[in-house]
């Protein structure tokens, strides 16, 4: 625990050894549970401890957690600094990378993020429960612990892969019946696998290989204007003729 709260604190107190973690930042209260202890606690929060009310769901992938390509903390005022890591699609990461199949493979990687409400208590508390396994990250379902889990839960499934067992009716949510992949998972393509035309030829849509290059996105930095700085050209104006500027 990294700071001192009462919501923890009592929160420590009744649930014990079934919290892998609690802890506090910005005020936020966030306990962490294992799968199977999920059901059991979020049922006894909901009934007992007066967080009726689920905001939100939401899958995370944590895969590369910590780690970033770019260093735009100290970027100078004419350019932007380069990748350190390759660690974006476009790159070649393969070239740097060790081919050994026995590679370690990086541990809890997917979890869902529960958001709760008390409003008795005008209180709010996360949940965070990770998936065992990386490959094939299976959480249970709350939605008979909160009715309204049930569309967050498609969401976080059609996003992340994250699979909810006892879902009454887990089907992919804001993409399309054909899609391939997770799109909100890190090693997803940036340009995605396939993409969809109209072919005049057959009259109908088809999906194909997608043909957009990958490429490495450059990060927008804002950085402090110097006194000796030009103002901005506004690019909206059209250009006025010379004469028509003296009259």
């Amino acid at each position: 625990m990294t700071d001192t709260n009462p919501l923890a604190e009592r929160l420590q107190e009744k649930f014990g050894d079934r919290l892998q973690s609690v802890n506090v930042a910005v005020g936020e209260v966030t306990i962490e549970l294992a799968p199977d202890q999920l059901i059991e606690v979020a049922t006894e929060l909901r009934d007992n401890s007066g967080f009726e009310i689920l905001i939100d769901l939401c899958g995370v992938d944590y895969s590369g957690y910590g780690r970033d390509e770019w260093q735009t903390g100290e970027s100078s005022g004419s350019g932007f600094s380069r990748g350190v890591d390759a660690a974006t699609a476009g790159r070649l990461t393969a070239l740097d990378d060790d081919l050994c199949l026995e590679k370690p493979r990086e541990a809890r990687r997917f979890a869902a993020v529960y958001h709760l409400l008390s409003i008795a208590g005008n209180q709010r508390l996360r949940l965070r429960v990770f998936a065992p396994d990386d490959d094939l990250p299976v959480i249970p379902s709350v939605t008979g612990v909160w009715n309204c889990a049930d569309w967050f839960e498609r969401e976080a499934f059609d996003l992340f892969g994250i699979l909810f067992e006892g879902h009454p009716d887990l089907r992919r949510l804001l993409t399309d019946y054909g899609f391939i992949g997770h799109p909100f998972r890190k090693d997803f393509p940036l340009s995605g696998n396939v993409e969809v035309i109209y072919d005049a030829e057959k009259q109908r849509v088809v999906y194909q290989p997608v043909s957009i290059e990958p490429r490495v996105l450059v990060p927008k930095v804002i950085r402090e204007k110097s006194a000796d700085e030009p103002p901005p050209v506004d690019s909206g104006d059209e250009p006025q003729d010379t004469a028509e500027a003296t009259e």
